[in-house]
């Protein structure tokens, strides 16, 4: 039960964020912190059971006739990652209470914030893949919220719109995804799936399965093509940015993927898509960070270069790569997360993120740019930073990966442009010649300062001293790739290897390509690469999209009651007409003689029918569907239904007393159109045969089926009825007649609108 207290305490103190800000606004954010640093310490107890063969859990079935369950599990991945992401959260709570400090819903900010971390800490630790995929898609509602918190402006509003339509898209093919994976595997039990894995891999549905679940990773932690929504989304306040780039969101595709990597890995897709998706990912995701001058876009393009480096290992599939994935995932939430908030720092002492505008601010930001120094080091993969440590080992499991040193050097060219961004944002922008944008810089307060420099301390500390992280770390590579061919323990000092000597080389050619920096952002911008990239044909869509439905607005909502009752009709007609035609087949009437009543009260119901369609009285015409009413429940009193009947008597006469007040209550059109409709004439003739053709097939089919039979043994037994007919509409399809319900409900809650007097409607 440990691990649903955690999560009940996460989601409740999201609500309660607004409060604790209205009652102390200054201190709230202290004691809005305590609860991630309160699962932080929690998590941090749990570690040693996660390190074992038998890690903590919790199972309470929910759905079980879907293999639905409440099913929770902290193995050493999954407490990484719960670690990650309640350790930052603290400080990003801390960080957010000063930065929106002034802002009049920092309460509704610090409540999306925390539902935003129990949802991600729901993710990590779900072991049923419909679990999962309930916190994936809060992870995205609450994201949306966050992206766009600032709503007032308009780029606010469109980036989160961006990030919600390309994430939640690959949510739906994620969820397909998860679905056949559970209908092949036999389970949705994710700690279950591995056993079934030669199924997944070589069955049948092994490729779909395989996309459905790559779209919802490759969307989730913005992989080509699908990278142009992350950068877009700095739109949010700083501390939504660095939550979301160090160890949150983004980082969610790179966990399914490798949570899933036991059951679907190994395959010659699986290694080849991953492998160069990842990689072109990488080279141009930073690449593409030389083509701004903002920082936080420098930053967010930099986080996409690493994650496509993350997903690369994943798909070399090795217990090296793993070992590579999981040093070089820490190490990025790290100077990730410091130089975000640096950033955010930055703008707060400065008033702008223009990069070309800002140098020389070491004397003004002291902290700050300690903070962005030790931080950039790191990401530059200088020794001994944490840093260094897993760019040495993404060099070896390239190295030793099939691609050899082709694939090495691809890597290399990534890190070199990586190494050209962290001088731009966290060496020239302190150390170079004051610009005009620092003038009247000053350093905020610890609470904006001390975040960042704690986790470039915590860099730093790692490298020094990587044995502190060395048991987790193994773990969760383990969880990854196996326990097979468990590599050598982390370490600073590897030798002289091809491993440091490409290291070296980064380094170097990283200084040149910062030397190239304006060259190379010229280059880019004469590229016109928004044109051509994934993002001109999202713009594209959306706009098709708006047309159409601007369209279909012009043609379907005119106005015209007539047309609306017209394109419904017909489009009820071809779709019977469409499942009737593949399914043609004569019909055998029954034999026997019409009876002289029965021919009276056939003839009624046609003279009253065409009664109700020729007169130009509306009164008339109600009374004569009121015959036709009437005229239907004597054939249930002659079929042997009087229960029926009676409904039919009730429903009638409350039909025609309610059509008689309403039209009575519409104006009298000053022109009508009195000539007959052809169109109309031949849709009804259409909608009244193929209802017909139905019911004949309907009556023609076997009366005694295996449904009914299931209905009648379970009315009494179950529903404690003996009206079938009650009990289905009641209990076995009780959500089917609370739907009519609402839809009688609102229809009438429409009609009220319609008619209430001018007076009120102004005033609603």
């Amino acid at each position: 039960m440990n691990l649903l207290a955690l999560l009940l305490i996460g989601f409740a103190a999201a609500p309660l964020a607004p409060v604790a800000v209205g009652v102390n606004r200054k201190g709230s954010s202290l004691v809005l912190a305590l609860v991630p640093l309160g699962l932080t310490v929690w998590l941090a107890t749990l570690v040693p059971a996660a390190l074992s063969d038998t890690p903590p859990g919790l199972h309470v079935p929910w759905v079980p006739e879907l293999g639905i369950a409440l099913t929770l599990r902290a193995d050493g991945l999954s407490m990484l990652m719960a670690l990650l992401i309640t350790g930052l959260g603290t400080l990003i709570v801390l960080y957010a209470g000063d930065y929106l400090k002034e802002h009049p819903r920092l309460g509704s900010f610090q409540g999306w914030l925390l539902l935003f971390m129990a949802s991600m800490l729901g993710l990590v630790l779900a072991d049923n893949t419909l679990l999962l995929f309930v916190f994936w898609e809060l992870t995205t509602i609450s994201s949306f919220f966050l992206v766009g918190f600032q709503s007032e402006e308009a780029e606010a509003r469109e980036a989160a719109l961006r990030a919600l339509l390309v994430t939640f898209l690959g949510g739906q093919a994620l969820l397909l995804g998860l679905l056949l994976m559970g209908w092949v595997a036999g389970t949705a039990t994710l700690s279950e799936l591995h056993a079934a894995g030669p199924a997944l891999r070589e069955g049948p549905l092994a490729l779909p399965l395989l996309l459905l679940v790559l779209g919802g990773a490759f969307t989730k932690s913005a992989q080509v093509p699908f990278h142009f929504w992350l950068p877009g989304a700095m739109a949010a306040p700083t501390p939504a940015s660095a939550y979301l780039h160090a160890a949150t969101m983004v980082k969610a595709g790179v966990y399914l993927l490798a949570r899933l990597s036991p059951a679907l890995g190994g395959t010659e897709v699986w290694q080849g898509t991953l492998v160069s998706v990842g990689l072109l990912t990488m080279v141009g995701g930073a690449l593409l960070s030389f083509g701004f001058t903002d920082l936080k876009r420098v930053l967010a393009y930099a986080t996409v270069s690493a994650l496509g480096t993350l997903v690369l290992l994943l798909g070399l599939g090795t217990a090296e790569a793993a070992r590579a994935m999981v040093a070089y995932l820490v190490a990025h939430a790290f100077y990730k997360g410091a130089l975000f908030l640096m950033a955010g720092a930055v703008d707060h002492g400065t008033g702008t993120r223009e990069l070309p505008r800002l140098g020389g601010l070491w004397k003004a930001l002291p902290f700050t740019g300690t903070a962005a120094g030790l931080a950039a080091l790191s990401m530059a993969g200088v020794l001994p930073f944490f840093g260094f440590i897993g760019k040495e080992l993404v060099y070896e499991a390239s190295l030793h990966a099939p691609g050899g040193w082709g694939l090495a050097v691809g890597v290399a060219l990534g890190f070199v442009l990586l190494v050209g961004t962290a001088l731009r944002v966290g060496v020239r922008l302190f150390l170079g010649l004051p610009r005009e944008g620092g003038q009247g810089a000053h350093e905020a307060g610890p609470a904006l300062w001390g975040p960042a420099l704690l986790l470039a301390v915590c860099g730093l500390v790692l490298g020094l001293m990587p044995g502190l992280a060395e048991p987790l770390l193994a773990r969760a590579a383990r969880d990854i790739a196996g326990p097979e061919g468990t590599p050598a323990p982390l370490a600073l000092w590897h030798g002289l290897t091809p491993a440091l000597g490409l290291s070296a080389a980064s380094l170097g050619l990283g200084a040149g390509a910062f030397a190239l920096r304006v060259p190379l952002r010229r280059t880019l911008s004469a590229l016109h690469l928004e044109r051509w990239g994934a993002e001109r044909l999202y713009h594209l869509s959306i706009s098709g999209l708006m047309r159409l439905a601007d369209v279909q607005t012009r043609v379907l909502q005119n106005g015209s009651l007539h047309r609306y009752t017209f394109v419904t009709v017909a489009t009820l007609v071809g779709l019977l007409a469409l499942v009737l035609v593949s399914r043609v087949r004569w019909i055998e009437f029954p034999r026997e003689e019409l009876r002289l009543y029965e021919a009276v009260l056939l003839v009624l119901l046609v003279v009253s029918a065409f009664v109700a369609i020729r007169m130009k009285s509306v009164l008339t015409a109600v009374i004569a569907l009121g015959v036709v009413g009437l005229s239907e429940a004597m054939v249930y009193v002659l079929l042997g239904a009087p229960d029926l009947a009676l409904t039919q008597v009730v429903v009638q006469t409350l039909t025609v007393i309610l059509f008689a007040l309403v039209f009575s209550r519409f104006p009298v059109p000053a022109h009508r159109e009195d000539q007959p409709r052809r169109w109309d004439a031949l849709l009804a003739v259409a909608a009244g045969g193929l209802i017909t053709w139905a019911m004949m097939n309907i009556t023609a089919q076997p009366r005694h089926t295996e449904l009914a039979a299931i209905y009648a043994a379970r009315s009494a037994r179950e529903a404690h009825g003996l009206n079938i007919v009650n009990t289905i509409l009641v209990d076995f399809r009780a959500l089917d007649t609370m739907g009519e319900a609402a839809v009688l409900a609102t229809a009438g809650l429409g009609v009220y609108l319609l008619f209430r007097k001018p007076r009120q409607r102004r005033r609603a």
